[in-house]
């Protein structure tokens, strides 16, 4: 039978409790005691009542200790919180710089098929005209030869100039290079003709290999 159902277990237990809960009751009432007789103690010449110190109730853990703990605690959770951002914002830069690569790379993918176009579309009539047109561009002044290549399109220009001598395309790029207005910037264009020719050049010894 179960020792819980007998009568005078609960007696004994009462018994045993009541000690435990008196103090309980006297240690939650003292400071509301004292504080009582305090003030009806109050009044010119009377002597100072001490009160109790204050204590933390017995569930208070909380230590300068822990509270320097917890102060550590706090400064590593932000130092990895700035790091965090740290890392973010390389990756967001990161991403940001293989996004133009990828951009670049593409541009000059489509250069090459342009170019690989270009010169497949070159006919035998084509280039005898262009050889001509070459070697009247090479008996001009640069600065002639410029004047009549800023009415024409970029890619004819690209093919004429494959076709000069390089001592003729330096002087023509060196005049081309000296004009940086911002309505007709010759020097930008130079720049970008002179990738294509490069490329071009390229594609044929590629393609003669």
């Amino acid at each position: 039978m179960n020792i819980l159902t007998k009568p005078w277990f609960a007696a004994v237990l009462i018994v045993l409790l009541q000690p435990a809960v008196s103090v309980f009751l006297v240690n939650q009432s003292a400071p509301a005691i004292l504080a009582a007789i305090a003030a009806r103690a109050g009044g010119a010449g009377a002597p100072e009542v001490l009160r109790p110190r204050e204590t933390r109730p017995p569930w208070d853990m909380w230590t300068p200790e822990l509270e320097k703990l917890a102060k550590e605690l706090r400064s590593q959770r932000d130092g990895l919180r700035d790091r965090e951002q740290a890392v973010v914002q390389r990756e967001t830069r990161l991403a940001a710089e293989a996004a133009e690569l990828a951009r670049t790379r593409k541009e000059i993918e489509a250069q090459r098929a342009e170019i690989t176009q270009m010169l497949t579309a070159v006919g035998v009539d084509e280039l005898k005209n262009l050889r001509s047109l070459a070697q009247t561009y090479s008996s001009l002044t640069p600065k002639a030869a410029v004047a009549i290549f800023s009415e024409m399109d970029d890619a004819t220009v690209v093919k004429v100039l494959s076709l000069m001598k390089a001592d003729s395309v330096g002087p023509i790029f060196e005049e081309m290079s000296k004009d940086k207005s911002e309505k007709n910037n010759q020097a930008q264009r130079a720049a970008r003709l002179s990738e294509r020719l490069r490329l071009m050049k390229s594609s044929r010894n590629t393609a003669g290999s």
